[in-house]
């Protein structure tokens, strides 16, 4: 496996990020890995090559192009600090369900041309912050996204009239969901609000509760990691994937 740094046009400029593919280039299913908050670093590369590793093209855009290149933080980054919490603000109010939406179909559209990647259905997997973007492009791109993946997604159901829960109507493709059990971006309210949402919603599915696990609990380099559930986390979209784009 072989990761490079490539750049992809979008609406609103040049989005730095890697791609992990095979050493003989040969085509496999393509899978887009969006970054938590913290963006493009070790330990999130270290979880997309794994990714990759089971036979698949990854790619792993900066969504925070708009803000600056990756690194986005000085590591190592100490969540709770005044100077961190600023910079988180910074960054996601740089990336609003508009703005990703047009970035959506631009990472959508680099995978397609790249002869690394096979002609089938792609898939797409978000953390935290990004959990709720992973939905956002399955549903910017219901012919070529068969399969989305959100591990402690956070806000997955507000009262805004761009909740991402209200664009289930848009998805074709089977998605999971895999909560933590405290979470304070995704309370046991929410997630029974988005349960129901995707039952009325009648499409494949599957959405739970890790328990003992707390918000993060997947990121090797955060506080909560929890080596167990991350790994259960991981057989599930290793699942996931290979019953959809395989």
């Amino acid at each position: 496996m072989t990761a490079k740094e490539i750049e992809i046009v979008t609406v609103d400029g040049k989005a730095d990020g890697v791609l992990f593919e095979a050493e003989e280039k040969r085509p496999l299913p393509g899978v887009i890995f969006l970054t938590d908050i913290g963006g493009i670093r070790p330990s999130q590369h270290e979880m997309a090559q794994r990714l990759a590793e089971e036979g698949y093209t990854v790619l792993m855009p900066n969504i925070f192009y708009r803000t600056s290149r990756a690194p986005l933080f000085e590591l190592p980054v100490q969540f709770g600090a005044e100077r961190t919490n600023q910079r988180i603000k910074e960054l996601s109010a740089s990336l609003t369900p508009e703005a990703f939406e047009k970035d959506a179909t631009a990472y959508v559209d680099f995978m397609g041309l790249q002869p690394v990647v096979g002609a089938g259905p792609m898939g797409v997997v978000g953390y935290c912050f990004s959990g709720a973007l992973a939905l956002r492009m399955a549903a910017m791109e219901p012919a070529r996204i068969g399969a989305a993946a959100s591990f402690h997604g956070g806000r997955l159901v507000t009262d805004d009239a761009s909740s991402p829960h209200l664009l289930l109507e848009r998805i074709h493709g089977r998605l999971y969901f895999g909560h933590a059990e405290e979470d304070r971006s995704m309370p046991k309210e929410a997630i029974a609000k988005l349960n129901a949402a995707l039952e009325a919603w009648g499409g494949r599915y599957e959405s739970e509760v890790y328990q003992g696990a707390h918000h993060g609990w997947t990121v090797p380099d955060l506080p909560s990691y929890n080596s167990e559930e991350a790994q259960r986390a991981f057989e599930k979209l290793k699942e996931l994937f290979a019953r959809t784009l395989g």
